[in-house]
């Protein structure tokens, strides 16, 4: 039959990326990156004088097109493998990032008469205008005992489905009754490759309430949150949820033309970044937590039955891998932080010193970072500059720094955040372990890891475990195109199963990061005090950090 390949498209917050995969091995054969042409819209809609308020981000559903059509042909040109040799194709996305379209399935930001309301575009899974429906929907469900609830560690966060369609019909009914459906992103793009629109169980599952045995909640929730929601899920949510790795369709003959592909090749369902990862890096047993880490970090876990922990973003039957639960939680700001730190907070000399040594600012930085011992800084973060994605949910709070002197120094505050981001992971991963859920090696993949020997470093000193590293620079990429291959199956030249995939494809590193035990001891005692801060800023005794937002917005609306 000849080598054969799949291609998997990783949608990401800023751009996507296709890789060329080798089925036979995982070999990535080429990649490509395609910028978002709108970026992350979070200031005033495109060719638009419409401000957005705080908290808003939006995206362009043109540009995940884009990445089609530019990154998938650029992949097999570089690579000369014949589209014949191409035998599926995968995509992962960012999640929960959701648009309403409708009924041809085109979405509404796209039409004349809608592209200057806010409400009709792509809502980013870093939208959290919608904070206040997520408050009364998560106080709603547990007065009422919502059985659902401790699926999804006790709250459901402002980031997902339900909170933001609601955040459409209390805001701009007009919009909310206009659209036909309201989908997340990844299963839109399928839809245009296939024709076909289905709900993958992945998206579902973490970011719609769905259940595999129960389904959505009932009719008398959706009611008690708002009469105006009570038939949501049969006509703005309908559509078949069907499993990872399933076959949405074949390729379009107009989309193979413009993606450099041929009609019909097997494309499965939409998947979430982060969860393609799991099989990416090999993972397809419990107790290995896969730590996607880019400009946030998703914590993925397997497990063999169905726990509840607080603050876990879900847990969900098939959600990752077949036959087993999938365990999600998550931080959602790491990268993030440290590119504000370096584009906002960092003096001119340290920009000027980086370039005559002829390094980044983000290298530099870390060259003196490295030179601390732990606690030698004397400072302490709280790492929620975009808010509290596990365990507290909470996209309301923000960011803390503590113990600065007038001797502290740039590259001090830089590891102070390093730090921070990987304290949060410790709550997690005690989170877990507190539950019932055994947490006994660590995986990183995604952009941070491959960059930042310091921050692996913390990460394995603070949680006291060793950190094994994807090959892989795109490793929800290559668990996309794994997924592509399943869709196309053993007979076309691809896999049955997503373990078989993933046991002749996934690849990691030899080298991995150790803790070293007296940096492991310091960091234990500085971890208690982190958490001191986290529960004290975080669990109600000081909410200074809510009452601030809400006096910048009264002074910055006028209102009283």
């Amino acid at each position: 039959m000849g080598k054969k390949y799949a291609i998997g498209v990783d949608f990401g917050t800023e751009s996507g990326r296709a890789v060329l995969v080798d089925l036979e091995d995982g070999t990535e054969v080429a990649d490509h990156v395609t910028p978002y042409p709108h970026g992350v819209i979070d200031e005033r809609l495109p060719d638009s004088d419409v401000r957005l308020e705080d908290e808003w981000a939006l995206q362009h559903p043109g540009d995940y097109l884009e990445v089609l059509f530019r990154s998938v042909p650029e992949v097999v040109r570089a690579s000369g493998v014949a589209p014949a040799d191409v035998v599926g194709i995968g995509i992962d996305f960012t999640a929960c990032t959701m648009l309403p379209i409708d009924e041809r399935g085109e979405p509404l930001c796209l039409k004349p008469e809608w592209k200057r309301r806010p409400h009709a575009w792509v809502k980013l899974w870093k939208h959290h205008a919608a904070q206040d429906e997520a408050n009364r929907l998560n106080a709603i469900a547990a007065e009422r005992g919502e059985p659902f609830l401790p699926r999804y560690g006790g709250k459901l966060s402002s980031e997902w489905m339900i909170a933001k369609v609601w955040q459409i019909l209390n805001e701009d009914p007009e919009i909310y009754e206009t659209a036909d459906r309201f989908v997340e992103a990844t299963d839109w793009v399928v839809f245009k490759m296939t024709g076909n629109l289905l709900r993958n169980s992945c998206t579902a599952g973490y970011k719609a309430i769905w259940h595999k045995r129960d389904g959505y909640p009932s009719r008398d929730f959706f009611r008690a949150l708002d009469p105006r929601l009570e038939r949501l899920v049969e006509t703005k949510l309908r559509g078949d949820v069907v499993p990872l790795g399933t076959k949405a369709g074949g390729l379009l003959p107009e989309m193979a033309e413009r993606m450099g592909l041929l009609p019909g090749t097997a494309v499965a369902v939409g998947n979430v970044d982060a969860h393609a990862a799991v099989p990416g890096v090999g993972v397809v047993t419990p107790g290995k937590m896969v730590m996607v880490m880019g400009t946030s970090i998703c914590h993925m876990l397997l497990g063999t039955e169905e726990k509840h922990v607080d603050g876990m973003c879900g847990v969900v039957e098939d959600g990752i891998i077949p036959g087993y639960l999938g365990y999600e939680a998550g931080q959602s700001a790491v990268g993030d932080i440290f590119a504000w730190y370096v584009e906002q907070g960092v003096p001119a000399y340290v920009a000027e010193a980086a370039r005559s040594e002829g390094v980044g600012v983000h290298e530099w930085l870390e060259r003196r970072a490295s030179a601390y011992r732990p606690g030698e800084i004397g400072l302490l973060a709280l790492d929620w500059w975009n808010g509290n994605r596990s365990v507290l949910v909470d996209a309301d709070l923000s960011g803390l720094i503590v113990g600065m002197t007038l001797l502290t120094k740039p590259e001090e505050i830089y590891r102070a955040l390093l730090e921070a981001t990987a304290f949060g992971t410790r709550k997690i991963i005690d989170a877990f372990e507190e539950n019932g859920v055994p947490v006994e090696e660590l995986y990183a993949c995604g952009g941070l890891p491959q960059r930042n020997r310091l921050l692996m470093q913390i990460y394995a000193d603070v949680t006291n475990r060793e950190i094994k590293v994807a090959e892989s620079k795109h490793t929800p990429a290559v668990g996309a195109a794994m997924f592509g291959a399943v869709a196309a199956g053993k007979a076309a030249g691809g896999y049955d199963s997503i373990v078989e995939a993933a046991s002749r494809m996934a690849r990691v590193r030899r080298e991995t990061y150790r803790p070293i035990p007296e940096n492991a001891a310091v960091y234990a005692e500085l971890y208690r005090e982190y958490v001191r801060l986290h529960d004290y800023f975080g669990r109600g005794e000081n909410d200074v950090m809510k009452r601030l937002k809400a006096i910048r917005e009264r002074v910055r609306t006028g209102r009283d």
